[in-house]
């Protein structure tokens, strides 16, 4: 009888563990789209948190006041534009890849609450 108990006690738990291991991956999990696959999804994502990655547009990048950033990311001849306000990362740079996290809205702009600049794979001296 005390073994029973000792046995359905851990299928809970473990059941618990499985349920909630299950739920903190969803909800950390993320597609992250090119620019031109999250315009050709359209309305479908409006309102949803995704990731959008391309190239930092030459001469798009313009700082306002309030921490605020904008910029168009680009990527197979399409572009996004982004606005972001925070603290911006050492490696934001023009012409340089970016996976910006953040919502589309209804007129066509990426309200980006994360910038997630690539790293040089190798770093030369000017």
């Amino acid at each position: 009888m005390k073994k029973r108990k000792f046995l359905i006690a851990g299928i809970v738990l473990f059941a618990a563990i499985g349920f909630l291991a299950v739920m903190a991956f969803r909800g950390a999990a993320m597609y992250s789209y090119t620019v031109s696959e999250l315009l050709e999804k359209g309305d479908a994502v409006l309102g949803q948190t995704v990731k959008a990655s391309g190239e930092v547009a030459p001469g798009s990048v313009s700082y306002e006041p309030d921490n605020i950033l904008k910029f168009v990311i680009t990527e197979g001849g399409n572009q996004l534009p982004v606005v972001y306000q925070g603290v911006v990362p050492d490696t934001f740079v023009e012409s340089n890849e970016v996976t910006v996290e953040g919502q589309l809205d209804t007129s066509g702009i990426f309200q980006a609450r994360t910038i997630m600049p690539k790293c040089a794979s190798k770093y030369e001296p000017e």
